[in-house]
């Protein structure tokens, strides 16, 4: 393989792998975040809290938060991140008082 072939190559692999990522920026000195979008369907447990991938994920008012910790600082995750439905588990007295009716996200 040419060096030229090579560096397109990894050029496209890059990209196709960094679009499963959301990169934020942060005041100068503070960390930056990588945020991967949310599943299909979420289903919630009695707290609105969802943790995948070293992210805590926090629903309130029909939006999406993600922080690294539980304790924040949350950021806003854009809606191309949401998952297309969200739903508490049966029997759970989430917001919906249990009925695993589901919203849809998108």
């Amino acid at each position: 393989m040419t060096t030229k072939n090579g560096m397109m190559l990894a050029g496209m692999l890059s990209t196709v792998m960094l679009t499963g990522c959301l990169v934020t920026s942060r005041h100068h000195g503070e960390e930056v975040y990588l945020a991967p979008p949310l599943p299909a369907l979420v289903v919630l447990e009695t707290e609105p809290y969802y943790v995948q991938g070293g992210y805590h994920y926090h629903y309130r008012d029909n939006g999406w938060y993600y922080s690294r910790s539980r304790s924040g600082p949350w950021n806003s995750l854009p809606r191309d991140r949401y998952p297309r439905e969200t739903r508490y588990q049966r029997g759970n007295s989430g917001r919906d008082g249990g009925r695993d009716s589901g919203h849809k996200g998108r």
